[in-house]
């Protein structure tokens, strides 16, 4: 694909939503972005990295993460709706063809919308092998029980992805014993899933849950049991991968609503970006961001080859967190009052952005990942 022309494609429908200024107005309201949802789906922008054979756009990675990227860059938010384009990918990799000719096709349509991704629990964190929500098998479906907790966008999902323990971990393979499912919450009987909202910095449904003696029918695990924990890795190299996709557009539009303010605004007599003190820190993070988007589509074209990615798309989404935190502090800097002004869109942003350098993963992490597994050094404590 031309992704010139679908960046193209891209920002002019985020235009006709209303740009930016349609974002605020969620932002000021709390506001799910329905239309948003609903156009995205109706271009099947959502169901990107759906075969075309189940009704998707089939496009790779590298064309999905210009997508994302595009959404924010021209002010928007595309972690709002995210989910749907790589939590699927747990079902499309590793689902039978039974389950992916019936779920799909209706993701792919909108008529299922699958959002919520239930794996982080309260006690656990990002410690994912120490989930204790159980799901026993009995006959045939499987008792769930147990809590999740940033389980986002649920009041707007038809389906979740659900992590439970269905055995014991082991010495040698402390993710053993984990398995996914997917679950049709228009069947949940009434009590099942006490929902708790939690609210954040930013604009974004997210919830704990509680689920009590939940019902899922055998058929609906995906892949073999015991093995969950493997598939929801598998996913998280493309996850990491759009979210610095994501992490670059916020940026871009960053440091161009900076630049672009400092270019007109006088003060003293002289354009305020003609001093260095402001200036610098612009373009300081646009070579940041640039840098980052280097590595980010580095990691894509490594994903859409089927080569080992997890050193480029943890790394990609580390630079491209930071650089966009970046880009939020420059921008602030430089607008000064009306940095924090609402319809300058920098300070929404700027709490958006600002997320990802401590999710899906921290930072940390990442820097513990690179530290151990690619250079070698001692596992950090």
């Amino acid at each position: 694909m031309d992704r010139e022309q679908l960046r193209a494609d891209v920002r002019a429908l985020c235009e006709r939503l209303g740009g930016a200024a349609y974002w605020r107005a969620l932002d000021a309201q709390g506001a799910y972005p329905d239309a948003f949802a609903r156009a995205f789906t109706e271009a099947r922008y959502l169901a990107a990295l759906i075969p075309a054979g189940y009704g998707g756009l089939g496009l790779s990675l590298g064309d999905t993460s210009v997508i994302v990227e595009e959404i924010n860059h021209s002010g928007g938010n595309a972690g709002t709706a995210h989910a749907q384009l790589y939590t699927m990918g747990t079902l499309l990799r590793w689902g039978s063809e039974a389950q992916k000719r019936a779920w799909l096709p209706r993701i792919a349509s909108g008529e299922v919308r699958l959002q919520a991704f239930g794996v982080t629990e309260p006690d656990a964190g990002v410690d994912t092998t120490s989930i204790t929500t159980s799901a026993i098998r009995q006959g045939d479906v499987y008792v769930v029980n147990g809590r999740k907790r940033w389980t986002s966008r649920f009041a707007h999902s038809d389906a979740m992805l659900l992590l439970a323990r269905t055995g014991p971990a082991t010495p040698e393979d402390r993710g053993a014993g984990l398995s996914v499912f997917i679950v049709d919450l228009r069947a949940v009987r009434p009590g099942a899933i006490e929902v708790t909202p939690i609210p954040v910095w930013m604009n974004n449904e997210t919830n704990e849950i509680a689920i009590r003696d939940l019902e899922i029918p055998a058929e609906n695990l995906i892949g073999d049991e015991g093995r969950g924990f493997r598939y929801i890795i598998d996913g998280w190299n493309a996850e990491r991968i759009l979210i610095a996709a994501e992490c670059v557009g916020h940026g871009r539009f960053l440091v161009e609503r900076a630049s672009a303010y400092v270019t007109k605004r006088e003060i003293f007599g002289k354009p305020l970006g003609a001093n260095q003190s402001i200036q610098f820190p612009i373009a300081r993070a646009h070579a940041a961001l640039e840098a980052a988007d280097l590595v980010r589509k580095d990691a894509a074209d490594r994903f859409d080859r089927g080569e080992p990615c997890g050193p480029q798309a943890n790394m990609a989404k580390l630079l491209a967190s930071e650089a966009s935190w970046q880009a939020a502090n420059a921008a602030i800097d430089a607008l000064g009052g009306n940095g924090f002004a609402a319809d300058y869109d920098v300070e929404r942003i700027a709490r958006e952005t600002r997320l990802y350098i401590v999710a899906p993963i921290s930072n940390n992490l990442v820097l513990a990942f690179l530290g151990n597994k690619v250079l070698g050094m001692p596992r950090s404590t």
